[in-house]
């Protein structure tokens, strides 16, 4: 990498650390720009999941106060999150390089469609609730552990947008502020990101330098994240987020077929 290219990923990983500790889909904005210096896709993805584990946890550490009391919680739904996320990753080194590159521009579109949606989704899942008179149950029950199951798979082929993804299941199926399943959804997408960067140690091919950057600027802006996530408006995270998406797709699709 140039010096240049090395700026760029390492204000990416904080970029990503930030918006992942504060809402998810960091990595729409860190998969891009290792694309961008020539790395390849599958390369771009593990190095990217390595990376981002401290950004993971130090968002986890940033929201601990709102972890009081989820314990038993964070438990049930780190098992899914750990058997999704080793499945997530097999997958991702026993499909061909072609079937990756082909599979991700769909899964960043969903992501994105999910990130538009997800507001009128969980006001619908409420109305739907004082309707019938049916409260979340606290653990969210098997459906939330399926959800989290198959987000995980996701999470552990391709990161991005999973924190969404998370998000909105547990809104939808938890009776719980959203500051508290933020938290949440930091613990799990760091047990995520590290089952998969552990399995892939062993048997994928890292840019290192890409993982040390983005490591030390996801931890950066982890904490970023926690302190001011709840400052910025919803709204504008979900514009920034969608219009970070399409840069990924075009740049895919370039790749692709350009």
């Amino acid at each position: 990498m140039t010096i240049w290219e090395m700026l760029a990923v390492f204000l990416a990983g904080i970029s990503a650390g930030t918006i992942n500790t504060i809402v998810g889909s960091g990595t729409l904005i860190t998969f891009p720009v290792l694309l961008a210096t020539g790395l390849p896709p599958v390369t771009a993805t593990v190095s990217n999941a390595l990376g981002l584990i401290p950004g993971s946890v130090s968002g986890a550490i940033g929201y601990r106060a709102e972890l009081v009391g989820q314990g038993r919680r964070i438990l049930r739904l780190g098992v899914a999150a750990l058997v999704g996320g080793l499945c997530g990753a097999t997958l991702l080194l026993l499909l061909p390089s072609t079937a990756f590159e082909t599979i991700v521009p769909v899964l960043v579109v969903l992501a994105l469609v999910l990130v538009i949606l997800q507001p009128r989704l969980a006001k619908a899942v409420q109305a739907r609730r004082a309707r019938t008179g049916t409260t979340a149950r606290p653990d969210g029950g098997p459906l939330l552990f399926t959800g989290l199951l198959l987000a995980s798979v996701y999470g552990g082929y391709f990161t991005a947008a999973q924190g969404i993804i998370y998000l909105s299941l547990m809104g939808m199926l938890l009776d719980d502020t959203l500051q508290r399943l933020n938290a949440v959804k930091n613990v799990l997408a760091a047990v995520v990101n590290g089952v998969a960067a552990l399995f892939f140690l062993f048997v994928a091919e890292f840019d290192w330098t890409a993982v040390v950057l983005i490591a030390v600027g996801s931890a950066i802006g982890g904490q970023i994240g926690a302190k001011v996530g709840r400052r910025l408006p919803p709204t504008a995270l979900r514009a920034i987020v969608v219009v970070v998406g399409v840069v990924a797709i075009v740049q895919l699709l370039v790749r692709r077929y350009g």
